[in-house]
């Protein structure tokens, strides 16, 4: 790699504390000469977004997560004025439960649990981890972000004797999310038994007159704040989803929103080389052919950056995985994304990544500053973050020696503002990215087939337990059950349903081997 090459190539964006390095991608002049008039299509349509355009056709819904952070920038005086109150309201809420003046039945809340689901955990999760300092945080914060029962339990053995000061905040839009219902009725039930009033411990981040929020009212939970239709789950970590956990927490989250607006009022600009949202989605479609061609897969060298992948995956793959263009036609456009953190890696993956099917593009995220004091030198003249240095740079040339294209992304330390940032800047890379391809980066069809199918699955469990229940003492096989049911082909679902409720105590039906496991019987009583 030449010196020619790497200034030619790389960027940096003082403004934001931001560094790209694109010179590992074949960038070409060509190829972005070639580029630019969908770029300023994409540049044409965000801002068309921005100032209240339907940039959700199929839902028919203004996309505002930018306004967020620039409520100014909002469409009205209504919307403008809601989102800072729901801010000031945030930090009320936040100063009320830190004093003592909002407290628990058993005193001053010193546990936070979060229930939601997707972007309603991802996003929270993620700057818990990246921001938080466990043994200062205002709060100890922990997740149902899953519908698994020992999960639940798991959480729940951590706060043991401590749901008094425990409060939970339930995170649906809709209110009827069946993991997010679930995770709250487990909650309740949990207070329960511990003799205290759930709706005491409880706050809704929920959607007006939702299922949710009439259960808020009904029972007097503590508060209620809004989710909007026009910010989607994955780009909510600057609305109240994550803004209300991180304050909790107690972390700084005005300086993750300006982070968020500095980035915001970087990538609006309309000049490629002066918006790092531009050739980062540029870099995508280079690097994928446009059309999901490789993996992207991410590598911060920061423990703190651990789940950046898992919450970038949600944001790019939900928003790119799309089988439609905006013109109907059949696409199958997406890119998938996956990653752990450096240098882990080097000791998992890596050794495919570099000798393997070169499917994937690399994004290295170098952080600089390795902690908040001075280090020791664990060898003569080297420190651990030293090392951690190397292990970056080295990974990143033996990919090269092998033809793998990679980008870093280099800033100074993990600060809210840093985070905020770079929430915003992939969050802008997603939308022109998008546009460039011509897909709807805002709905997500996929994922509400796969609501329905799973309702279609516990639908059938229904029809299961009662028809063992109508037939006590008498067993089936799958294949007989499923044409008890009227539904043949349907046995090897109605296999797994039994199996699952058969290795399941207090479930009711039993299970009794056949003399091959497909021959196994099941019934009740």
């Amino acid at each position: 790699m030449s010196w020619e090459n790497f200034i030619a190539r790389s960027f940096v964006f003082p403004e934001v504390d931001l560094a790209l390095d694109l010179s590992r991608l074949d960038l070409s002049d060509a190829f972005l000469a070639s580029m630019q008039p969908a770029l300023e299509k994409a540049f044409s349509a965000m801002h068309d977004l921005e100032k209240g355009a339907i940039a959700n056709p199929d839902e028919k819904r203004m996309v505002g997560h930018y306004w967020l952070r620039a409520p100014k920038l909002a469409p009205d005086a209504a919307t403008t004025a809601e989102i800072e109150g729901t801010l000031a309201r945030i930090h009320e809420t936040a100063k009320a439960v830190h004093s003592g003046a909002l407290a628990g039945s058993g005193g001053r809340f010193e546990n936070l649990l979060v229930i939601g689901i997707g972007g309603s955990a991802l996003g929270p999760q993620f700057v818990a981890a990246a921001l938080g300092h466990p043994g200062t945080d205002r709060m100890r914060v922990f997740f149902f972000d899953n519908t698994d029962p020992d999960g639940m339990d798991a959480v729940l053995a951590s706060l043991d004797g401590t749901l008094d000061r425990t409060l939970a905040v339930v995170i649906s839009k809709s209110g009827g999310t069946p993991e997010t219902r679930n995770g709250m009725l487990e909650a309740q039930a949990a207070y329960r038994a511990a003799g205290l009033e759930f709706a005491k411990h409880a706050i809704a981040v929920t959607g007006v007159s939702s299922a949710l929020d009439k259960v808020a009212v009904a029972e007097g939970w503590l508060a209620r704040f809004p989710m909007w239709d026009w910010v989607g789950g994955r780009t909510s970590e600057t609305a109240v989803v994550g803004l209300l956990p991180a304050a909790l927490q107690g972390l700084d989250i005005d300086g993750l929103l300006s982070g968020a607006a500095a980035m915001d009022a970087q990538t609006r600009i309309p000049e490629r080389d002066r918006n790092p949202a531009a050739l980062l989605a540029l870099a995508w479609h280079r690097a994928t052919d446009g059309r999901g061609a490789k993996d992207m897969v991410i590598l911060p060298y920061k423990d703190r950056l651990l789940l950046f992948s898992r919450y970038l995956q949600q944001l790019i793959m939900e928003s790119l995985g799309k089988e439609f263009d905006l013109d109907g036609r059949e696409v199958n456009q997406g890119i998938a994304v996956y990653g752990n953190k450096g240098s882990t890696d080097q000791h998992a993956y890596v050794q495919q990544l570099r000798e393997g099917v070169p499917n994937f593009f690399a994004t290295f995220i170098e952080v600089l500053r390795d902690r908040r004091g001075d280090s020791i030198q664990v060898e003569p003249g080297a420190t651990s973050g030293d090392f951690l240095a190397g292990f970056l740079l080295g990974t990143r040339d033996a990919l090269s020696e092998k033809g793998r294209g990679s980008i870093t992304l280099t800033v100074t330390e993990v600060t809210p503002q840093t985070v905020g940032g770079l929430i915003a800047l992939y969050e802008r890379a997603v939308g022109l990215y998008a546009t460039m391809v011509n897909i709807n980066a805002y709905h997500q069809p996929g994922v509400e087939a796969g609501k329905k199918a799973a309702a279609g699955a516990l639908a059938l469990q229904r029809e299961v337990v009662a028809r063992l229940a109508a037939e006590t003492g008498r067993s089936f096989t799958a294949p007989e059950l499923a044409a008890a049911l009227g539904k043949p082909e349907e046995a090897e679902r109605v296999y797994r349903i039994v199996t699952h409720l058969a290795a399941n105590p207090g479930r009711g039906v039993a299970r009794a081997e056949g003399a091959v496991w497909h021959e196994a019987r099941f019934g009740t009583g």
